[in-house]
């Protein structure tokens, strides 16, 4: 029996049509015949019914189908684990972290961390605060870096930093000192406000600003990154997290408008895990190291 037999059966079992695994295997449909035929040979049982043009999977086939996709999850991931032991790693650590947080946390402490770590293999997975909980549960992850606590009893979360909420707007032509005041409902009424790259603050914020600002007009823009991005180019305006426009402020990308309408509020940042071990205190330990201000 060979691995490309497997891999054959396995689509072909999805799709239930030889023509349509042969574009999606980059092969020829005879050979897709050939190898579903080996493997039916090797095994002496037949795996599919023919009729006509129309194929289905027999009982057999039925059954035999979850072992041999759990035969390739195995195969890949014993070579991965073999090349990675090849590169001299000894232990894989998965961390989950949000696009927000992988804007402002990660590229301060990876460079260090990995140094520190030659022996360790680490894995990052971008996903949303919404989902990073449900992964540490599952197992998938080691740790999660997100803007939510945890709400499950068998989740710990410690909390990382908080971060001020800032009003951020598009560069002027004046420098900070000459040019005037910018006034924040003029610029809320005269720009498209970008929302909801937050899971956090966003619903009690606008109820706030629809009473102070009347008829704001708003626009969903679900990455933080991406609204950053539009406010550079002059598209709007938003309230994002300091940490993820500190650089912009500094080198003059973005500018910051005094907010005195109500108090914005602080979000927090946490990391998420089942067990507290050596790897998640010290990851722990150099975010709240980085200075945010």
């Amino acid at each position: 029996m060979e691995i490309a037999w497997l891999k054959t059966f396995v689509d072909a079992a999805e799709t239930l049509n030889f023509r349509k695994t042969a574009e999606r295997l980059l092969m020829s449909q005879p050979n897709v015949t050939v190898h579903i035929r080996l493997l039916e040979d090797s095994l002496s049982v037949s795996l599919f019914k023919r009729d006509k043009n129309r194929v289905t999977l027999t009982e057999a086939g039925k059954h035999f189908k979850g072992d041999a996709e759990r035969i390739l999850i195995q195969l890949d991931e014993s070579v991965e684990n073999l090349l990675a032991f090849a590169q001299g790693y000894r232990k894989k650590w998965t961390l989950a972290i949000s696009p927000l947080m992988a804007e402002t946390i990660l590229p301060y402490i990876l460079k260090s961390f990995t140094r520190d770590h030659p022996d360790v293999e680490l894995v990052i997975r971008i996903e949303e605060s919404e989902q990073i909980e449900e992964l540490v549960e599952a197992g998938e992850v080691s740790a999660g870096i997100s803007a939510l606590p945890s709400m499950r009893r068998n989740i710990l979360h410690e909390k990382a930093y908080d971060d001020p909420i800032l009003f951020v707007l598009p560069r002027d032509a004046y420098d900070d000192e000459t040019g005037p005041a910018v006034s924040v409902e003029a610029a809320l009424e005269a720009s498209y406000l970008f929302t909801h790259h937050h899971p956090v603050f966003w619903e009690e914020l606008l109820v706030k600003l629809r009473i102070r600002v009347p008829g704001i007009r708003t626009m969903k823009v679900t990455q933080a990154y991406i609204a950053k991005r539009f406010i550079q180019e002059g598209l709007g305006v938003s309230f994002l997290p300091r940490s993820m426009v500190r650089r912009e402020l500094i080198e003059g990308r973005l500018m910051e408008a005094h907010f005195d309408l109500f108090p914005l509020p602080v979000v927090s940042t946490y990391l998420l895990t089942k067990e507290m071990g050596e790897l998640e205190q010290e990851f722990l330990r150099r975010i709240q190291a980085v200075y945010f201000s």
